[in-house]
């Protein structure tokens, strides 16, 4: 009998304490995505990649100028001179090669430049929510194959952040769903 009161009094205890945990989720994507200064940091991006883009077309247009050249007019050309040109497009040849990392390195740092303070506003404003709430946890749901029920924070984040959801007709999307409702299995909405 004792027993039985112990696990009773235990399993009350866990049930209560699961009770006062309210849990939610939210998909960051999407409201970082709906946020004004995404449409920005995205043409901002876009704009630097070309740039690099262009940059690199430059340096191979130079390589392929300088082998093109070589290959037309070696054989006109004494052995110390064909050295040096050889050592020309091998040095032009590693230019091009270390724009590559450099360029790629260099699109790593300014995405974090942009989409940074982005995604710190975000997750800041979903903290907030999260606060004024009570919501004890709150799960990324990209994340997450299974998960207990729980609230969709998007809503009540975006409007904190002031953004409007256009309606669901206007846009073709489906409608959002029920505080609690998952995806249904075969993906995400």
């Amino acid at each position: 009998m004792k027993k039985l009161l112990f696990a009773s009094a235990m399993a009350l205890s866990i049930f209560t304490v699961s009770a006062q945990n309210k849990m939610g989720y939210i998909n960051t994507n999407e409201l970082m995505g709906s946020m004004p200064e995404a449409a920005k940091a995205t043409a901002d991006l876009q704009e630097f990649q070309q740039s690099l883009q262009q940059q690199y077309q430059d340096l191979n247009i130079e390589f392929s100028v300088k082998d093109s050249s070589f290959n037309a007019d070696s054989s006109k050309m004494s052995a110390s001179m064909k050295e040096i040109k050889r050592k020309e497009i091998i040095t032009k040849f590693q230019e091009l090669q270390g724009f590559e990392q450099k360029s790629r390195q260099m699109m790593q740092e300014k995405q974090e430049e942009k989409v940074g303070p982005i995604r710190e506003k975000a997750i800041t404003t979903i903290r907030t929510v999260a606060k004024e709430n009570a919501y004890t946890y709150v799960f990324n749901e990209e994340t997450l194959l299974v998960a207990p029920q729980g609230d969709n924070l998007l809503p009540l984040v975006k409007a904190k952040l002031g953004i409007k959801d256009p309606s669901p007709k206007a846009t073709g999307a489906s409608p959002a769903r029920p505080a609690g409702a998952k995806p249904a299995a075969g993906g995400r909405r």
